[in-house]
């Protein structure tokens, strides 16, 4: 696998992580709907769909019409409980973004509630059936844009260091029920999408906990921007 091109944008305070988390949204959106006619976007939940309320205003500074009815939003993980509960990510997803958007509530993909009562594996398998597989042939075999969260420890996704799932190969959707934070019971996208059926992959953090995973994936201080390459 070819390595990646990567460069670190700062904020200079947390209520400008918005800003600068949405423009390079708004060019992967841009060049996607140059192509086709769907964007297709997972996301994190967590803190990091409140940041996405400013992407109406980049999208109206960058001069680029979002076409909101060609969005396909689907979750980078998930939580197996039901919207409604505090630790859903489709429910801070919407509260904090869809709800303030035009985009089809059909074209914002969740979890099939009904399967919460069986198993973690049965979430997990009709999420890649029926959400990424179908996702991925819509848009040429790639995801047009991830946009994920990390933790201090390096964990993205629902994928912690250490963790078996960090050797995943055959799946697109994984489901984990020992989850080191809680809630244990969870599923999420697996490295062979990010690493392979990704066009973009954008993290975003805020906080000085952030800082030495930083230091320690860029090889930096923390300050200089230049563009470096990930593997």
């Amino acid at each position: 696998m070819a390595p990646y091109k990567a460069k670190m944008l700062i904020a200079p305070s947390k209520s400008d992580v918005g800003a600068v988390l949405c423009d390079p949204i708004v060019a992967s959106c841009k060049s996607a709907l140059e192509s086709r006619d769907a964007f297709t976007i997972a996301l994190s939940g967590g803190s990091l769909p409140a940041f996405l309320q400013a992407l109406p205003d980049a999208f109206e500074k960058a001069g680029v019409e979002p076409q909101w009815d060609k969005w396909h939003v689907l979750l980078a993980d998930e939580r197996c409980v039901v919207v409604t509960d505090g630790d859903s990510n489709l429910g801070a997803i919407q509260k904090n973004f869809t709800s303030k958007v035009p985009i089809p509530e059909n074209q914002v993909y969740g979890i099939d509630e009904s399967l919460l009562s069986k198993t973690t594996d049965s979430v997990a398998v009709h999420y890649e059936e029926k959400v990424v597989s179908p996702l991925l042939e819509k848009c040429g075999g790639k995801l047009d844009c991830a946009v994920l969260g990390f933790g201090p420890d390096g964990h993205t996704c629902s994928l912690f260091p250490g963790h078996a799932l960090l050797e995943e190969k055959s799946v697109l959707v994984a489901p984990i029920e020992d989850s080191p934070k809680p809630p244990p019971c969870r599923i999420t996208l697996t490295f062979p999408v990010l690493n392979e059926k990704s066009r973009q992959v954008i993290f975003c953090g805020a906080g000085a906990s952030k800082c030495p995973i930083l230091q320690a994936v860029f090889g930096t201080d923390g300050v200089a921007m230049e563009d470096r390459v990930a593997v």
